[in-house]
Order: C-alpha cells, then sequence, then structure tokens
C-alpha cells in the first residue's frame, strides 16, 4: 500500500491506508459537483460560516489529538503540532469572519455606463498537499474556498494519511455537507485523471519543483486555473548595524523550528561584514549546539526527526556534496545513534558560486552562512537563485531595512524576524517558488470568478 503512517521516531509502521478506487474518485467529483450546482443556486453562505467556525471550535476541543496524530505522521514535535492546530483554527475563523466582506461586488469605474463584477464559486477543486505541515497547507486552501462555494477533493503526501483522514472527518463533524472536503488516497494516474474532469476548475499544489511542474503541466493541458507554492532557499541578509541580541533569540526558530523543514525556513545566511560574520557563525553554532533531539512527543525534545529515511538520506548526501566541493563543517554533520530519522544540526561556510549546493534547498537542520563585503554583495547574492519565496533583513535601522528587502527578488520579506505566517498576510513567491498566493484576500480571490456586470449609459 503507498499510503502508510511509518512513525519517523522509531521507523515503525503504525497504520496502512488502502488506495482509493476509480469509482471513489467519480463519487467524490459527482459529489462535489452536485454541491456546487446547489451552493451557487441557494447560496448557504450563512451556513458555512457557523460550519467553519465550528471546525475551528473542534480544532482547539480537541487539539492534542490532532497534535498527536501529525506527530505520528511526520515526525514534528508535539509542541509544534499544538501551535500547528492553533493557527489552524485562526485561519478557520478569519475567513468565517471576512468572507462576507471579501465576497462583496467590486465597483469598477463608470466612464460609459455602471460596472461592478461578483466574486462567484468557480466549482470543484482539486488539491495537492505536502507533509509538512500535515493540517495547515489543507487549511490555507481549505478554508477561504469552502466560504466561496468551492468543493474540494485533496491528494495529500502518502506519509501522512492520518491527517488527511483525520481533516476530512473533522470538516464532516463541524457539520459541513458531504462533498465539501473528501480526501482520496489517489495514485499518480488517478490525479492526472482528476485533473482532466470538466468538473474540476482549479488546482492548488504545494510541493517540490519537480511535483509543480507536473501538475502545471496537467492543469494547463486542460485548461484549469493552478496556484503553486513551491521550495525555497530563503536568505537572511544580516546588515553591519544588526541587532544581536535579538538576532541570537531569532535563529533557532528560523533555521531549526520542524527540523528545518519549512520552505519559508532561513537556509542561507548572507553577512556584511568580517566581524560581524566571525561573531555570527560563533552564535549559530553555538545555538545549534543548544538543540535537544529525542522523542518528539516528549516536551522537553527541541529537534524533531525528518520525515522519513528517504528524507534524511537526501540531507546527509546534500552536506556530502558541499563538503566534498569544498565547504566547511563548522558544526555537525556527525552521525546519530538512533534507529529514527535524525540529522545532527550542521552549520557550513565557504560556499562558493561553482559548488553545486550553492543552487539547492536543503530541506533539514542545516545553515549554510556566507560572507560578504557590502550591502550591494549582498542583495546580489541573495538575488543569485533559483527561487523567491521568502527572506529576511536584519538592521537596526526598519527604514533601510524595508529600502534593502524590496530590493530582493521573493514573494516575502520579514524585517527584524524569521518566517511567520498569519490568515491575514498573504503567502507565495515568484521564480521556482511558484506562483499565486493564499491566505489574506489575496489567498481568497485565487478561485473565484470575476463575473463583470456593465449596464451600459443611455
Amino acid at each position: 500500500m503507498a499510503y502508510k503512517t511509518t512513525y519517523p521516531y522509531t521507523n515503525e509502521v503504525l497504520q496502512e491506508f488502502p488506495n482509493a478506487s476509480d469509482a471513489d474518485l467519480e463519487k467524490a467529483l459527482a459529489d462535489g459537483h452536485a454541491l456546487y450546482k446547489k451552493w451557487r443556486s441557494e447560496g448557504g453562505l450563512a451556513e458555512r460560516k457557523e460550519q467553519l467556525h465550528n471546525v475551528a471550535a473542534i480544532l482547539r476541543r480537541d487539539a492534542d489529538k490532532y497534535a498527536e496524530v501529525m506527530t505520528k505522521d511526520m515526525g514534528k514535535l508535539f509542541t509544534e503540532a499544538k501551535g500547528e492546530v492553533e493557527l489552524c483554527a485562526e485561519i478557520a475563523d478569519y475567513f468565517a469572519d471576512k468572507a462576507e466582506e471579501f465576497l462583496k461586488p467590486e465597483p469598477l469605474e463608470d466612464t460609459h455606463g455602471e460596472a461592478y463584477y461578483l466574486k462567484q464559486a468557480v466549482g470543484v477543486l482539486f488539491m495537492v498537499e505536502p507533509w509538512n505541515f500535515p493540517f495547515y497547507q489543507i487549511m490555507r486552501v481549505f478554508a477561504p474556498n469552502f466560504m466561496i462555494g468551492n468543493p474540494m477533493v485533496l491528494k495529500h503526501a502518502s506519509i501522512c494519511p492520518g491527517s488527511a483522514q483525520a481533516f476530512e472527518d473533522l470538516v464532516l463533524e463541524a457539520g459541513a455537507p458531504a462533498g465539501s472536503f473528501k480526501n482520496l488516497f489517489l495514485s499518480y494516474g488517478q490525479v492526472s485523471k482528476a485533473i482532466a474532469d470538466p468538473r474540476v476548475q482549479g488546482v492548488a499544489l504545494t510541493g517540490s519543483e519537480r511535483g509543480g511542474a507536473s501538475i502545471a503541466e496537467e492543469a494547463g493541458k486542460n485548461l484549469k486555473k493552478s496556484a503553486l507554492e513551491l521550495g525555497g532557499n530563503d536568505a537572511f541578509i544580516i546588515l553591519e548595524d544588526a541587532d544581536f541580541d535579538l538576532l541570537n533569540d531569532t535563529i533557532f526558530f528560523a533555521r531549526l523550528y520542524n527540523a528545518g523543514q519549512v520552505c519559508t525556513s532561513s537556509k542561507r545566511f548572507i553577512v556584511v561584514g568580517d566581524d560581524n560574520y566571525e561573531k555570527f557563525v560563533n552564535m549559530v553554532v553555538d545555538t545549534f549546539k543548544t538543540a535537544k533531539w529525542g522523542d518528539p512527543m516528549n516536551p522537553e525534545t527541541t529537534l524533531a526527526p525528518l520525515s522519513s529515511a528517504d528524507a534524511k538520506e537526501e540531507v546527509l548526501e546534500q552536506i556530502k556534496l558541499a563538503v566534498d566541493n569544498g565547504a566547511h563543517v563548522a558544526y555537525g554533520n556527525e552521525a546519530i545513534d538512533h534507529p529514527g530519522n535524525f540529522v545532527m544540526p550542521t552549520v557550513l561556510t565557504d560556499i562558493t558560486k561553482d559548488n553545486p549546493i550553492y543552487h539547492q534547498e536543503i530541506f533539514g537542520p542545516v545553515a549554510s552562512i556566507y560572507k560578504v563585503a557590502s550591502e550591494e554583495e549582498a542583495i546580489e547574492l541573495a538575488n543569485d537563485s533559483n527561487y523567491g519565496l521568502g527572506g529576511t533583513v536584519f538592521s537596526k535601522d526598519i527604514d533601510h531595512a524595508r529600502d534593502v528587502a524590496a530590493k530582493i527578488e521573493t514573494g516575502m520579506s520579514f524585517i527584524n524576524s524569521g518566517w511567520t505566517t498569519h490568515p491575514e498576510v498573504p503567502f507565495g513567491g515568484i521564480k521556482n517558488s511558484g506562483y499565486g498566493r493564499e491566505l489574506s484576500h489575496l489567498g481568497f480571490n485565487a478561485f473565484v470568478n470575476e463575473h463583470l456586470v456593465f449596464v451600459p449609459k443611455n
């Protein structure tokens, strides 16, 4: 069976799930399309608002249950998983409260007559979501589109089926009608079949470049709108006047949260000036030394295992690739004697542009630190990437930090903080990090029909 929960702390298979049949897929699409037609005809916004608030309430009531499901699926710390549950509840409440405002008709210039556009549902959406945030990634798409009236079908990552099924059960428990959200354990062939189906009107994916390219090809071939959030190799720029006390409080979260398995976590630390560089390398090494690996269910553990044995092997191979091509290991890169998928936090320096790792995203607890002589060189290095998801600028001069951030080719910039996410701010990138936005009013509008109504002047 392709879908199974293998606990990353022990590599023990806890549960297996049968693949969905073609009949299961057909029923999900038929139910979703029928519900879309019903919502388009009858409305139902007030009922959906109540149901989405119910989702938030159940998440908070049963936070421990959902957090443990995520931890057992992909290994994240139980404490981090509980934070993810609360974030999902906040997103649900936000879109339940904002939907009526976001759905109001938008007036246009009346030069030639009265003009406005309606925001209307488009139909069934197909979601392909990753394992690193098993609930949050779903909620980013589900909450706004449920309020709009777009039913959804999910194909989740094969290593977190427990989370996928738990989310569907949650939605149904909240009172949402059948067809609102359906999880299916699909094969890749069935994914293509679903995207090609005329009842599916849009595709949302968070995942790898390869996965994004494949889904975008299928969507384009079938004239379906798509939104992609892919990888990131985010730059963290430390300007000469950076507040090192604040930096010291930021580094652990910026790089080691979720064992470094975050698309928007800081991966390339770019330090301006020799003195700051040495000071910063020592700070990161000292911070990484404090990481305590162990049982992710133990609240004292601060470093989780990676999500799978394959993920661990890939990160170790990338570290070796970097070192074999001249990178220096300032700390880490030692084996951890445990059956779980642990990788020791590692600090790499002296990475040159001809090192193959220069353009790669390392999806694990590894920090790459670069030294540059000037702010201009820092900006050039930050932009010398195939990715453009997020990034950070550290400076005591906030206005100057804003100016530097504006010069970075990326979808999101964070000033004097690591990455963050909130319901009201958009999430997404450029370049090979994908296109489209989730969350905020921008994410709300990702899959709406902007339906013009025009009444000409006499």
